[in-house]
């Protein structure tokens, strides 16, 4: 059995986002851009990513709240577009991608001298979040277990651990990869596939199957070459 670094087990855990008001809202691209430059930065945070943790009874349109709310409120489709081609992957950090979102805003601004308003009850309201980390009791010492590991973990483990673990890792790692890597370089083609999938424009369930094709399809390799 192959042993993570100084003997250490993977453990599986699982999230939820605590979503926290910040009293901060906005009725149009302008309000919106002023609040974006004063907001914490786990708003933008649960923006993004928070969607994915929110029950969702039809697939959604866009990726990101504000995306999603230019559409819906403000009827400006441009905008929406622009903003839901972000992704927040390719942003070494949230100041970073505040940035970019500001800039888009500011992009779509300079192109129209009127505003569209909300209506008042359709105002945008930011809304940061915090993670609630759960203890399975699972957990595994060898990575071929990931196999399995994977595919019988909720949706919202793969969450803590594939997306959110990307800011709580000094590297920017998710927690599989992270693990992996303390195997002396053994795993580094598995390590390659993980980093080749993009979590954003995907939901959990089709992030989760991707995962589980990744790794069990690197595993049942290596078993063919061992023959």
């Amino acid at each position: 059995m192959n042993q993570g670094p100084e003997g250490r087990s993977f453990a599986f855990k699982d999230c939820a986002l605590a979503a926290i008001a910040t009293g901060l809202r906005a009725q149009n691209l302008r309000e919106l851009r002023d609040r974006l430059l004063q907001v914490d930065s786990s708003s933008i945070y649960h923006h993004f990513w928070g969607g994915l943790l929110r029950p969702q009874f039809d697939e959604p349109e866009y990726n990101n709240d504000f995306a999603a709310w230019a559409h819906r409120a403000l009827r400006d489709h441009i905008a929406a577009e622009r903003l839901s081609v972000i992704d927040p992957t390719t942003f070494p950090s949230l100041e970073e991608l505040r940035d970019e979102v500001v800039d888009v805003i500011e992009q779509r601004l300079a192109e129209h001298e009127t505003l569209a308003w909300s209506k008042p009850d359709e105002q945008f309201s930011f809304i940061r979040s915090q993670i609630v980390v759960f203890d399975t009791h699972r957990s595994i010492e060898d990575p071929a277990a990931l196999a399995q590991g994977i595919p019988e973990s909720s949706t919202s483990s793969v969450f803590y651990h594939f997306i959110d673990a990307r800011r709580r890792t000094p590297k920017g790692r998710d927690d599989y990869t992270t693990w992996l890597c303390g195997f002396d370089g053994q795993y580094d083609g598995l390590v390659a596939r993980l980093a080749d999938i993009d979590p954003y424009f995907v939901s959990l369930r089709e992030l989760r199957e991707q995962l589980s094709a990744a790794v069990g399809g690197y595993f049942q390799e290596q078993a063919k070459e061992n023959v």
